[in-house]
This record gives structure tokens, C-alpha cells and sequence, in this order.
């Protein structure tokens, strides 16, 4: 049974217990969805000033939407558009602080304001994103960044 956590000491020793907590979450479930659904789950509760946690995953050469927290969201998205698209055609996390100022974003909730995204990559294959949008500007720092990118390669092992 999990329990909810309260998190203390510095960013990056937060995202630590986050990570340990995810692999300890995941270990032996097989199921991809479950798996994706928890760590959703799991970041939905550690993060604060977020309205939207989730993955897209890729299917037929575009990013559909998988297992989420928040509000009804854009379905399909093509690789090379959007924040996400442009994530995972890149290879590269988006960290935008204004979502409303990067070229062709796609706005499925008109309350998110800023967004990161970081792409997932497994046997060198795109897997999908994970996508978390925030209705602050400027919510998501480096230490976001860094301590996200950790739980991607955490929650890659088990899926």
C-alpha cells in the first residue's frame, strides 16, 4: 500500500526519495499501463503548482496520449509539433516558461502556462514523453529538469 509522502531536504534529495519511491513502486508489475499510471499517479502528488502530469506515448509515428493526471487533453500529437513533438523529435527536455510564447504550441488546457517535457527513449527507440504543464510561468528550474530526467530513466527500467 502507498502512502503519501511529505517530502524535505534539499530539491535534489527530494527527487532521490521520489526515484526510490518509483522503483520501489513499479518493481515486478510487467504491465505498462499500470506502471505509467502510477508514476503519474506518484508525480501528480509530489509536484505542486501543476495542472496536467502525463505521457504521450508513440504509436504509428505520432504521440498519443497514455495514462494521466488532470484535466481531458489532446489526443494525437505529431512528431516535430508542439512542445511535446518537439521534445521528442529532438531528444531533448523542453523546459518553457511561457508556453504562450514557444512557436506552435498546442494549448489543450487554456490554463497551462509553462511546461516541461522530457522525451523517453528505450533501447534507442522513442517511447513517448513525459509531458507536465503548470498554470504558473516559469514554474520548472533545472533541478526540475534533472530530477525528471532521473525518474524517466527509473520508470524506463520497468516498462
Amino acid at each position: 500500500m502507498f502512502a503519501t509522502s511529505t517530502y524535505s531536504g534539499t530539491r535534489e534529495e527530494q527527487y532521490n526519495l521520489l526515484n526510490k519511491q518509483l522503483d520501489a513502486l513499479l518493481a515486478g508489475e510487467p504491465n505498462r499501463i499500470a506502471n505509467l499510471s502510477n508514476a503519474s499517479a506518484l508525480l501528480g502528488q509530489f509536484l505542486d503548482r501543476i495542472n496536467w502530469v502525463g505521457f504521450y506515448l508513440m504509436e504509428d509515428g505520432e504521440l498519443v496520449l497514455g495514462p494521466f493526471q488532470g484535466m481531458p487533453a489532446c489526443v494525437r500529437i505529431p512528431v516535430g509539433k508542439g512542445v511535446c513533438g518537439t521534445a521528442i523529435d529532438k531528444n531533448e527536455t523542453m523546459l518553457i516558461d511561457d508556453v504562450h510564447a514557444f512557436p506552435g504550441h498546442i494549448a489543450c488546457d487554456a490554463a497551462s502556462r509553462s511546461e516541461i517535457v522530457v522525451p523517453l527513449f528505450k533501447d534507442g527507440e522513442a517511447y513517448g514523453v513525459l509531458d507536465i504543464d503548470s498554470p504558473e510561468l516559469a514554474r520548472f528550474t533545472d533541478e526540475d529538469r534533472t530530477g525528471l530526467e532521473k525518474f524517466a530513466e527509473t520508470l524506463l527500467k520497468h516498462i
